[in-house]
């Protein structure tokens, strides 16, 4: 009776490790499924940002050649209103679903540090959340979430940022709102992505400047590419140029697009700093299933093997006993 209880008892123990072995092979496919989806995405979602490149710095071109022009330097989304007692908008992009090892809170960390640096507090503070992470950690702080985006696709496209730039517009008309920053984390590599605060509004040449030249990678495929001027004027005095039909038709036009423009590539590279961090995570998660799996499997040969070695010797002894 004891011999048998012994024997239940191991092969129990087998069964458990066989169930372990399993189950983390099951995962490390699922792993390796979301490693490959989360690179196809990364590539996609960078190679989109190099391609609008060119646009994003002809607006910048429009922009220094206009900059003479005194309708210009007077225009409301080109005039600093932060010594007036108004709100700040703070626009953060995060993710909506989770497996990116620190991408959300690497850019939550940034947002309170902006926060530190401007001395900005709950009240004098607005908040227009991407993503459902950066939402429900703002909102449950007591944070004044005045507007969300969730599920956003991975094709974003400069028609799907006018509800972004249309809301800071609107409560910058309404007076509510002096200023805008934009958070969000930007693609370096695929190994590396930083969170970065941006300054919206008012607009600023050192703006666009700053956001074009962050869209190339500094390491991988496509590092080194896309040399663009970043400026079309290089003369400390800047011509003005006469403007028809009239300056503010023209500039109400041209201005609202180069703020649509600098949130459209803050959401391209925010899309590819997470699949890239997915894909980081998921890679990680796979050679750590398939080290888990060689530890189990060997743990199961040992285990089976002592089984082995107990019944045999318990046979032997049983053999010996009849003699």
């Amino acid at each position: 009776l004891r011999q048998t209880c012994r024997r239940s008892i191991s092969m129990a123990g087998l069964k458990n490790i066989k169930l372990k072995i399993l189950s983390v092979g099951k995962t490390r496919k699922v792993t390796r499924a979301m490693e490959a989806v989360s690179a196809v995405k990364m590539r996609k979602s960078q190679e989109r940002a190099l391609a609008a490149r060119p646009y994003a710095a002809a607006a910048l071109s429009v922009l220094e050649r206009l900059a003479g022009s005194p309708d210009v330097k007077t225009h409301p989304l080109m005039n600093d209103l932060r010594s007036r007692s108004l709100k700040t908008a703070v626009i953060v992009v995060t993710s909506d679903k989770g497996l990116a090892g620190a991408l959300n809170s690497a850019t939550i960390k940034q947002v309170e540090r902006a926060l530190v640096e401007r001395t900005l507090m709950r009240e004098n503070t607005i908040f227009f959340c991407i993503g459902r992470r950066g939402a429900d950690y703002f909102s449950s702080r007591g944070y004044d979430v005045r507007a969300r985006r969730e599920n956003m696709s991975d094709a974003v496209s400069e028609e799907d940022t006018r509800a972004v730039t249309d809301d800071i517009l609107k409560w910058r008309q309404e007076g509510e709102v002096g200023d805008a920053v934009m958070v969000y984390t930007n693609f370096l590599s695929t190994f590396e992505q930083k969170p970065v605060t941006r300054q919206i509004l008012p607009i600023t040449k050192n703006m666009m400047q700053e956001m074009i030249a962050g869209i190339a990678p500094v390491r991988g495929k496509f590092s080194g590419r896309f040399h663009l001027p970043m400026g079309g004027e290089t003369s400390q005095q800047t011509p003005a140029y006469t403007i028809e039909p009239s300056a503010e038709e023209v500039l109400n036009a041209i201005m609202p697009k180069i703020l649509n423009i600098a949130v459209f590539h803050a959401l391209l590279e925010a899309k590819a700093s997470e699949h890239s961090a997915r894909m980081v995570a998921m890679k990680n998660a796979t050679d750590k299933a398939r080290d888990v799996g060689k530890v189990l499997t060997l743990k199961y040969n040992k285990a089976r093997q002592a089984a082995i070695t107990r019944e045999v010797s318990e046979i032997t002894s049983g053999l010996e006993a009849m003699r």
